[in-house]
């Protein structure tokens, strides 16, 4: 679960890590009262929770009144992959001497804490690591290790910093490393970490990932209006409308409504999707043995996506039975219509009875059925991926 920059910036600050001064803003006269307050000029910051701001125009410096009225207006008017920008984080400018990387990490291969230090900072990690990975140093630690003085000055050497400077970026090492196992994170950067002109160790920017699943241990993260969230953004209103309703939802940018029966059969026919030249316009879930009442809701969450041009339905009978799949169905459409068309295949547990409840339903209210097809084992789910992509793109 990612963090605001201004909300781990926050945090940093109760382990002694040196910032920026700064005010979070949201809204214009936030921004001009905190620019007034701190004096120009100032670094104008979107706050989104996604990486690439910099590239995307998302950070400006307004060295006078005509920048920061430009800056201000530009970025509460700007999207970054995708996300709206909302809040803006105002802080007095830096001037910079060097920047350098710093950032702790879980090594997923042997799950040790990994501190990593790069004389290479305020440029993507990763390319670094791929280009110069000479210039990538590591302190691999257990979980339950300590991180000690002397492990932060042999990092603070190998990326050839001044011998005064040895003790500043020990104290901030320590507190980012103080700060990652009392808040149980997954991710803590500072990128970059900036040495000023006048020689101070600052954290410039603050990038934090913690795991969510760990909230319930941290109360104060709740007063501080910081609960459980989307990994890259906030959630749209139809991940919240998912969540309220128990549905494992998540929203994708393409235009085919995944309306799977299980988490692994909906992955494997995103694949189909792909594989046939479609996009899926989300991931969905239904859990196991899911009612009626919720495959409506399923449903109801494609239906009301303007996004989706077609619906790929496609139910896997195990614990789940298909005659419940195709209730749900049914009820959806009698009680909503549907206004996109839909193919559906069904196959394992009670899969005929499911295809029966189609058949009767369709000659009851044969309008109903107009832009919607069913199948059963008889056809591969190959070729109902297929069909669903050439819906879409009829619909276009």
């Amino acid at each position: 679960m990612r963090l605001y920059e201004f909300e781990a910036k926050k945090l940093f600050g109760k382990f002694g890590i040196p910032l920026p001064e700064g005010r979070h803003a949201t809204g214009k006269d936030d921004a001009f009262r905190a620019s007034r307050e701190l004096g120009l000029p100032v670094m104008v910051k979107s706050q989104v929770l996604t990486g690439g701001r910099g590239k995307a125009g998302g950070i400006k410096i307004a060295q006078d009144k005509a920048e920061l009225s430009n800056s201000i207006e530009e970025l509460f008017n700007l999207k970054i992959r995708g996300l709206p920008v909302t809040s803006l984080l105002i802080e007095k400018a830096l001037n910079i001497d060097r920047e350098i990387y710093l950032g702790i990490t879980i090594n997923r291969a042997d799950y040790k804490l990994s501190i990593i230090a790069s004389e290479a900072g305020g440029v993507d990690i990763e390319s670094v690591a791929r280009k110069n990975p000479e210039k990538i140093h590591r302190v691999e630690l257990e979980i339950d290790d300590e991180f000690y003085s002397f492990q932060a000055f042999q990092l603070a050497n190998k990326i050839n910093l001044p011998s005064e400077k040895l003790r500043d970026f020990s104290k901030i090492a320590s507190g980012l490393f103080a700060f990652f196992k009392s808040y149980d994170a997954k991710l803590a950067e500072i990128n970059p970490l900036v040495l000023t002109a006048e020689g101070e160790l600052v954290a410039a920017d603050a990038r934090v990932s913690l795991d969510d699943d760990s909230l319930f241990r941290h109360p104060d993260l709740k007063e501080m209006g910081i609960e459980k969230r989307h990994e890259e953004g906030e959630l749209t209103p139809r991940e919240i409308q998912a969540r309220e309703w128990g549905i494992s939802y998540l929203d994708l940018d393409g235009d085919i409504g995944m309306f799977p029966g299980g988490a692994g059969f909906g992955i494997m026919g995103n694949d189909f999707i792909q594989y046939f030249g479609g996009k899926a316009a989300n991931f969905m879930d239904s859990g196991g043995g899911p009612s009626p009442e919720k495959i409506a809701r399923m449903l109801m969450l494609l239906d009301d996506n303007p996004q989706v041009k077609a619906i790929f339905g496609a139910r896997f009978g195990g614990i789940s039975r298909c005659d419940e799949f195709a209730e749900g169905v049914i009820k959806f459409l009698k009680e909503h219509g549907l206004s996109k068309p839909m193919v559906m295949r069904m196959t394992g547990n009670m899969w005929q009875e499911g295809v029966r409840l189609f058949e009767e339903a369709r000659k009851e209210s044969p309008g109903l059925f107009e832009r919607i097809e069913y199948h059963g084992i008889e056809v591969p789910i190959e070729e109902i991926a297929k069909r669903a992509v050439e819906l879409a793109r009829e619909a276009k």
